[in-house]
């Protein structure tokens, strides 16, 4: 079961490095945040556009912001740092929430 999870993300995301966790306690991935936002949004700066979408969802009332959880992953440079990351049902509300013509396939 474990592996048909990680074989969707993979899929969903044409296989670009997206970093995930498996808690076994509660059985299920976390999936980082602005890795979601850097391959769908193809920001230059995900982290930026991270924080000022959470901003924005935040102001609207919107609940996915509420779902973040923060984990230290791995980051380029090698250091663990405190990263917002979401479960499975948390990554598709962050996808409906990406204005980006290269999330829309995925809406669908």
């Amino acid at each position: 079961m474990k592996q048909d999870k990680m074989h969707l993300i993979n899929k969903i995301f044409n296989n670009e490095e997206i970093r995930t966790v498996w808690d076994k306690d509660e059985e299920k991935y976390y999936i980082s945040v602005v890795d979601i936002v850097r391959v769908l949004s193809k920001s230059s700066n995900q982290q930026t556009y991270w924080r000022v979408m959470k901003k924005r969802l935040k102001d609207e009332g919107n609940q996915t912001v509420t779902i973040c959880n923060g984990l230290k992953l791995k980051a380029q440079d090698g250091k663990y740092r405190l990263t917002d990351v979401v479960d499975i049902e948390g990554m598709f509300r962050i996808i409906e929430s990406i204005p980006s013509k290269n999330a829309e396939p995925i809406k669908q």
